[in-house]
């Protein structure tokens, strides 16, 4: 129990650094910061619509851990987009391929431009 804990510590630890250097980022494409995680990619993808209108998407959580029971484990990254994405399409890929984050996924989302990146448990 005590290495899965300190993995996921480094994983922590390794993609607040993105977070910190969010500045490198902001205005580029989602395929910059893939292209700059050398050590991790993301697992699954989940799309989040605005709750005044569900048919856009503004932002998206990637998770870096497989899930347990308890949620309690699981490492995500928020990214909020700086144009909105039609939920229909995000929302296909997040269910089409739930828990593989998939060469498709990486090549949709990454032509969309980041505006911020957010980090935590």
């Amino acid at each position: 129990m005590f290495i899965k804990s300190k993995a996921q510590l480094d994983t922590l630890n390794y993609l607040k650094q993105f977070e910190a250097n969010k500045a490198n980022y902001i205005g580029q494409p989602f395929s910059k910061l893939l292209q700059d995680m050398t050590q991790i990619q993301p697992k699954t993808a989940w799309p989040f619509s605005k709750f005044n209108n569900k048919n856009i998407t503004y932002k998206t959580i990637f998770n870096f851990c497989d899930y347990d029971y308890s949620f309690h484990n699981v490492i995500n990254m928020s990214i909020e987009w700086a144009d909105l994405i039609p939920f229909s399409q995000a929302d296909y890929y997040g269910i089409l391929h739930h828990g593989n984050f998939t060469n498709d996924e990486k090549a949709f989302y990454g032509s969309k431009i980041i505006q911020d990146i957010h980090v935590y448990r």
